[in-house]
């Protein structure tokens, strides 16, 4: 087995192995998910609950009928404690970059 070189590493191609893309141990979302509902949680404390229309290979995604939920921390100057406020949104249909995307999944239940 040899080592990937710098330029293979860019291109995620391993050398010897047919021009294989290596995804670093990630993979894709199940092509099962497209057009059912999915939870993404997303860089910067973001949270994303939508019907999945399309995605790529770089995690790009369409995603309809959203549920945008924002968390930000604050603390109280006086008290010391942490305050938590979530913010929430509904949006039609959303692009989301991929390169912000952190997980995939069905929806997280709730009680």
């Amino acid at each position: 087995v040899t080592q990937p070189n710098d330029d293979e590493l860019k291109k995620g191609v391993r050398q010897g192995n047919s021009k294989q893309p290596n995804d670093g141990g990630t993979s894709r979302p199940d092509p099962a998910l497209q057009d059912e509902r999915v939870y993404v949680k997303c860089r910067n404390d973001r949270e994303l609950r939508g019907k999945l229309h399309a995605f790529d290979q770089h995690l790009n995604m369409v995603l309809g009928e959203v549920e945008e939920t924002v968390t930000s921390y604050e603390i109280d100057e006086e008290t010391d404690e942490e305050i938590v406020k979530k913010a929430t949104r509904q949006v039609g249909m959303l692009f989301v970059r991929g390169d912000i995307v952190v997980l995939v999944s069905p929806p997280l239940r709730t009680a």
